[in-house]
């Protein structure tokens, strides 16, 4: 917000940054000269998905991820199938790669892994809502990919330290075209073929913790709202990848998402 203030003891302009003022411009208010700066130093786009036959285009502010959300995955990773609270983690909104395509290998890994999920886009605003109240709340679904540095992760789980390196990367978030919903996704096949080879093969209603389940649970912590993507987890048969693979996800009654790894750049 732009502000009286005053600088050396003569009246400006500034911006009103919250917990501090920046004073912009040396001109005195009364003059006819204008501004010499905007408000912002640079500007930056902001990450947005295709909605399947629709113009405008969804953007996205926060992208969270709920890890170990089906029994088969939560056990190829050594982890406990049974029904406790869902745990989460996040990626950075321009690790999105909206409609898939080519993606580089990453650095500093050797173990690229693959993860096929159903994202669920938020619509409106909920905080501390019901499963009920967070099926109102949901703009549509894709078919998503969290691509994982699998040996970063487990060093970091081993020490007891956060993801970020092994999750939050570059390019680890592919993404189809979003369709509308009109009721939660509770069921429909979910799978992902490797060079024509199938991996991953699963059913939604396979979720330990349903899609509304998820929302309900996240908003006793956050304040959710439009713009708000969650991956809901990935059946088993994560594997790895390397440059020149071909990935094709499908998720019945969303769409299908197809990624190429190139090599690292």
């Amino acid at each position: 917000m732009r502000i009286s203030l005053e600088c050396n003891r003569a009246p400006g302009w500034g911006v009103d940054l919250g917990r501090r003022a920046v004073h912009h411009s040396p001109h005195r208010i009364g003059t006819k000269e204008p501004p010499a700066v905007t408000t912002h130093l640079f500007e930056l786009a902001l990450p947005a998905v295709a909605v399947k036959g629709e113009a405008a285009l969804y953007p996205v502010r926060r992208v969270f991820c709920v890890g170990r959300n089906y029994a088969g995955h939560a056990r190829e990773m050594g982890g406990d199938p049974n029904r406790e609270a869902p745990f989460y983690f996040t990626k950075p909104a321009d690790a999105l790669v909206p409609g898939g395509g080519d993606i580089p290998y990453p650095p500093g890994t050797a173990n690229l892994h693959h993860e096929i999920e159903l994202v669920v886009a938020l619509s409106r605003s909920v905080y501390k809502c019901t499963p009920d109240e967070a099926s109102t709340a949901i703009f549509g679904y894709a078919v998503g990919l969290d691509m994982t540095r699998r040996d970063l992760q487990f060093a970091a789980r081993d020490k007891g330290r956060p993801w970020c390196l092994g999750k939050a990367f570059e390019f680890s978030a592919p993404i189809s075209p979003l369709v509308r919903a009109d009721a939660p996704k509770l069921a429909g096949s979910i799978t992902l073929e490797v060079n024509g080879q199938i991996r991953q093969s699963g059913d939604l209603n396979e979720m330990i913790w349903s899609v509304p389940e998820v929302i309900a649970h996240l908003s006793q912590y956050y304040h959710l709202g439009a713009g708000d993507l969650i991956f809901t987890g990935t059946p088993e048969g994560v594997g790895p990848v390397v440059a020149g693979d071909v990935l094709r996800g499908a998720i019945e009654g969303v769409g299908e998402l197809e990624v190429h790894i190139t090599p690292e750049r």
